[in-house]
């Protein structure tokens, strides 16, 4: 396999791993564990369950594609600026998610909020889109970055 498919599967394994666990974590932790919000608010109980459901397993495929990708791409250290290729690639695809997730479901659709009900609401869905951009920004920082040239002149 050539150097730049093993770069290719590394940049999409590692962001789309980012994408998968963002997800992962916003169904944890806003879904199960503090019981804000489902995907879909606008029904019933089964219904907010299975539009749950649906979501997590799709994070679930993203997770496994992300991880099978990088396992093609073999050792990051073996690649160049592979580290920086799969923390930055992690970073943005987590960030990039809360940005659709947000833009998509919480202000076009308005099918949930990120804490329906409360008088902060809108607070609650701007934070969110913050922490998104900043990851994508700190996510694109590392990925870019350059190593600083060595300095082999003699003192």
């Amino acid at each position: 396999m050539s150097s730049k498919t093993k770069k290719n599967f590394l940049s999409t394994g590692s962001f789309v791993l980012g994408l998968g666990f963002m997800g992962a974590m916003d169904g944890i932790i806003f879904h199960q564990l503090l019981q804000w919000h489902s995907v879909i608010m606008q029904t019933d109980r089964p219904g907010q369950i299975v539009s749950d459901g649906v979501f997590h397993f799709g994070v679930t495929i993203a997770l496994i594609i992300g991880g099978v990708l990088l396992w093609l791409a073999g050792r990051p250290t073996d690649i160049s600026r592979g580290l920086r290729r799969l923390i930055g690639g992690f970073l943005t695809g987590a960030g990039i998610f809360n940005l659709l997730e947000g833009i998509v479901n919480h202000h076009l659709l308005q099918i949930h909020r990120v804490k329906p009900g409360d008088p902060n609401a809108l607070m609650y869905d701007l934070a969110f889109l913050a922490i998104g951009l900043l990851l994508v920004i700190i996510g694109e920082a590392v990925r870019k970055k350059r190593p600083e040239p060595e300095n082999t002149a003699e003192i």
